[in-house]
């Protein structure tokens, strides 16, 4: 079943009569993707990928050397902004197992990556694997528990000052450009984390990347250009950066329904009516790096890129014959939704989207 849907719709449970989703479901499906040759690596793929990671950004320095210090170099920013987001879909295949079959291997590549982007692998990995265990689900998922936003009702109605709980009733109009500042979050919690007392694994390797990183980026960027020039190239390039990054991760998950904490789902419809599809041309594929194919993505995270949009419609099918809901819809219609999400929930208004399953058995 392809949704092409408001939020709202999103809270009615599966038609009585049909098949419900059980624990072998999604083992059945996974043999069906599997016996589809789904999940065969794609050496080709990723080589190439690979081999012009070092080119590239050879490119991009040779540039904004010979440019000069003039403000044409606001452009270069905007094409670095670009660099950095896709080696961090590089990096995000990498650290899923997408790439090679060893971990080993996948690990390094990741803590290379994200050391040419400035930020932490093992911050990003602690953070995501959480997400990816329990999508939307409140009190477990780091991905509905920010400082700046409000996901659930709870979180709203901890701001009892006037002034802010304004801001969080309008919260919508300001997520977007909140995102501008996403760049230098990351940056600043990556930098926490590989000094933090907490275990972190290769924290020597990830304080060495880090620091020759941003050290090494200031310093090109301050010899090239003058302070003014450098302030403005660092606020276009970091918040950019930030920008495309929230606006490829924001349409997965914000607006899709939430799960009570504690509350127990099986594998297919934990991770099915908790993701949104975008539906889109493979132009779409390459600027959200395969984030666009996020049901698929969360069913299978070692799913090699290219395939996802091969499985997308064997798994739709599947999903309409066990009953489960397959949410999915235009990019712009997916901010539509987080927007009104957002302010809905910033309002005050109680349970604005429950979960299906939840819901269906709260009426039994």
């Amino acid at each position: 079943m392809t949704s092409d849907i408001s939020p709202i719709r999103t809270t009615h449970p599966p038609s009585a009569g049909r098949p419900q989703a059980s624990a072998s479901a999604f083992t059945d499906l996974a043999r069906i993707v599997k016996d589809a040759g789904l999940m065969r690596r794609r050496y080709g793929y990723y080589w190439t990928k690979l081999v012009s990671v070092p080119f590239a950004y050879a490119a991009a320095i040779a540039l904004f050397i010979w440019i000069g210090d003039t403000w044409w170099q606001m452009f270069t920013a905007v094409g670095f902004a670009v660099l950095f987001t896709q080696t961090a879909f590089l990096g995000h295949d990498a650290a899923h197992r997408q790439i090679f079959r060893s971990g080993k291997w996948n690990d390094w590549i990741s803590l290379i990556l994200a050391g040419l982007v400035g930020m932490s692998y093992g911050w990003w990995q602690h953070k995501h694997t959480r997400h990816h265990a329990n999508p939307n689900q409140i009190g477990t998922d780091p991905d509905i528990d920010l400082p700046v936003v409000a996901f659930t009702p709870e979180q709203a109605a901890r701001e009892r000052a006037a002034f802010f709980r304004w801001i969080i009733g309008h919260q919508g109009y300001f997520f977007f450009p909140i995102l501008l500042l996403e760049g230098l979050s990351l940056h600043a919690s990556s930098v926490h984390r590989v000094f933090a007392k907490e275990p972190l694994p290769h924290r020597p390797v990830e304080i060495t990347f880090l620091t020759a990183r941003i050290f090494g980026y200031l310093a090109l960027i301050l010899l090239v250009l003058s302070p003014g020039r450098a302030a403005v190239f660092l606020a276009i390039q970091l918040g950019l950066f930030g920008f495309y990054m929230g606006m490829s991760f924001a349409p997965n998950h914000k607006g899709m329904p939430l799960v009570p904490h504690g509350a127990k789902l099986d594998f297919l419809r934990r991770q099915v009516l908790m993701s949104r599809n975008i539906r889109g041309n493979r132009l779409v594929d390459i600027l959200m790096g395969g984030l666009n194919y996020q049901i698929e993505h969360h069913l299978f995270p070692s799913m090699p890129r290219p395939h996802l949009r091969r499985a997308a419609p064997i798994i739709r099918t599947y999903c309409s014959g066990q009953g489960v809901p397959y949410t999915q819809t235009t990019l712009v219609h997916s901010y539509a939704i987080v927007f009104q999400y957002i302010n809905r929930v910033g309002l005050g208004e109680r349970d604005p989207f429950e979960c299906p399953m939840v819901t269906q058995r709260a009426s039994i």
